[in-house]
Order: structure tokens, then sequence, then C-alpha cells
């Protein structure tokens, strides 16, 4: 049997130079106080010999621990994963968490905790006990939940709170939620339709009012009704078939709907199917997410496609910048979402000419 090649290590590398363990570190760290020509020679060393960084030699500084801790619903997320309906979510905070993680010699990881646990603080201690991070991501839920956020704060770890408005402990960020709404329902606004009905998220999450505000402000901006417009919803696909068939089935229907997630936006997409409706020529449908299979459906269908990359990334920086001592943003951090123009909306006034 062939001999596995023994790795090289930091110490290898510190050896070779003739440097301490921790100058090594503080260049793989890009720490600052490292003579730039020492640090040119120690880069060139790990280059020459192949060494690849590992968590423990990161760790040898004793003040770091190079990993970020990200906290998702677990519930929804391993309902899910069961139901084969993919986590795009979770998906799109790797990419962008893990990217970032990576330009900083960080690791990023994630952990499922039930928001509604009686034992959730016992849960979250023990991770941060296990991982020792430098930081934590949470998401919504998570980011509001009084519970975790006081835990946090008295651990005095950096936190970012993705989806979140209050500046009581941590880090806010938004994904403006609120305005996506209002862009969405201007969009219809602009292609002829007076009433457009709206499928609300989720009450636990507070994002799911701010898209409700976020219509309403618009609708109310153009001088347009909402009474009897709203329906709730839970972002799964029952939720926005019963809220579908409730809309549809007014007196006065609306030509147009916006729902607050892809899975109610394909049930309501399927249920204007069985009541006869072609879209987008009798009904205009604009849906909140983006996830891939929105480009995949007849027709293609329009949508707010959420930042979740670029907030992740974000909240990777400002946790990094927290651990460094730098100076933070004094106010809360939005990133803004975008309209993705498909075949779901058509211009109601041709419409009704036609």
């Amino acid at each position: 049997m062939a001999r596995r090649r023994q790795a090289v290590t930091i110490r290898h590398v510190a050896a070779d130079v003739g440097v301490s363990l921790q100058t090594v570190s503080r260049v793989i760290n890009n720490e600052p106080n490292v003579r730039p020509e020492l640090k040119e020679r120690v880069l060139e060393a790990i280059k020459r010999l192949g060494y690849v960084p590992s968590i423990a030699a990161q760790r040898m500084s004793g003040s770091r621990s190079y990993l970020i801790l990200a906290l998702n619903d677990r519930d929804r997320t391993i309902a899910d994963w069961r139901a084969r309906q993919g986590t795009d979510w979770v998906d799109q905070m790797l990419l962008g968490g893990m990217l970032k993680c990576a330009e900083h010699g960080y690791r990023m990881i994630v952990e499922l905790v039930d928001t509604h646990s009686d034992h959730v603080e016992r849960e979250l201690l023990a991770a941060v006990a296990a991982l020792q991070p430098d930081g934590i991501i949470l998401t919504p839920p998570h980011s509001d939940n009084p519970l975790i956020v006081r835990c946090l704060a008295d651990q005095q770890i950096p936190f970012a709170r993705i989806g979140s408005k209050a500046g009581d402990a941590g880090m806010p960020i938004l994904m403006d939620d609120e305005g996506a709404a209002a862009t969405a329902t201007r969009y219809l606004v602009d292609h002829g339709h007076r009433r457009i009905g709206f499928i609300a998220g989720a009450a636990e999450y507070n994002l799911s009012g701010w898209r409700v505000d976020g219509w309403k402000a618009a609708m109310t901006e153009a001088g347009l009704p909402t009474n009897g417009l709203l329906q709730a919803g839970d972002f799964t696909y029952a939720s926005g078939e019963t809220a579908a068939r409730a809309l549809l089935a007014l007196p006065e229907p609306p030509t147009a709907i916006i729902a607050s997630s892809d899975q109610m936006t394909l049930a309501t997409l399927e249920v204007a199917r069985q009541a006869g409706l072609v879209v987008p020529r009798d009904l205009s449908l604009i849906s909140f997410d983006n996830t891939p299979m929105m480009q995949f459906t007849q027709p293609p269908l329009t949508a707010i496609d959420q930042p979740i990359a670029a907030t992740a990334s974000k909240a990777v920086e400002l946790i990094i910048a927290a651990q460094k001592g730098d100076m933070l943003p004094d106010t809360l951090t939005v990133i803004p979402a975008s309209l993705v123009e498909r075949g779901s909306v058509a211009n109601a006034r041709q419409t009704v000419s036609a």
C-alpha cells in the first residue's frame, strides 16, 4: 500500500522561512504588523510548499475561530427538503456568505434552529460552545426572536440580523421588502391594472407585514382601493391555493395578483388555470423570491428577485468588521431588490380593448 503523503503544515512554512508560527498566522490572516518583505517571503513559501491554511492554523493567533455560524429556520427548511421543493434561500445564503468568507479566510456553517422551541436558548448556547464562532447570521424569523437576540447580546458575539429593523442589538440588514412590494405594485399600475390583489406571507415573519405595507402604499399613491384584495397566506402552496380562490371568487376579482412567495404564486397560476383563466391575458401575476422554477413555468413568471446572496455577503462583511473593531454603519443597512420581467404581466388597457 502506498504511503500517504504527509500534509504540509504551518510548522513547515514557519521552519522554511525561519519565523514563528504566529508570524505565519498573521500573514495568513492578512493582519498588520508584518514587514512587507517578510510577508512576501511567507507567501512565497506557502505557494512553493503547497500549504493550504486550516482553521486550526488560523486559530493560532488565539483571538478568532474564523468560523461564522448562520442560523436558519429548522421546520420550514426541513419541510422544503422533504417535499423535494429545494431551499433556494439556503442555496443563495451559502453562495453569498461562503464566497465572502473565503475572501477573508473564514468558513461558514449553517445550523437549523427551531425558533418556537422552549429550549432555543440552550440549543443556541450549545452550538456556540461547540463551534465558538466569530459571529452569527440570523435569518427570519430568528432575526426578531427576543430570546435569541438577548442570548447573543449577553454572549457579546457579533451578529447580523437579516430581515430586521430593530437596532437594540446586533446589526440589522433589510432586503427592502416594503420597497420591493411597492415596485411590483407600481409595475402593475403602469400596465393599466386597477384591482391588484395581494397574498401575504406568514404572520410570524415581520417581512410579510412590510410587503403588505409596500403594496398598500403604492395602491394609495395611485388612488386605488385595497378593500377585499388582501388575503393571508403562509408562504406554502396550500395557503396560496386558498388565497387565490378567495380573490378570484370576488364579485369584482382582481386583474392582477402579487403573491409573497414562489410557492403561493405557482398555486395561484394553477387555480387560475382551473378557473379557465389564461395568464397573463385574463390575470397577471408577480411573485416574490425568483427561485429557478419561475423561468420554467408557462408562462415564465415575473418576480421580485430577493438579493439573498448579496445580503448574506454583507452580513459576513459586517461581522468581520465588528471582529476587527472597524467602524460600523450607524444606519440600517438596506440591500435593494429588483424586478425580473418575464411573461406573466399583460397590459390591462390592451387586454380590455381587445
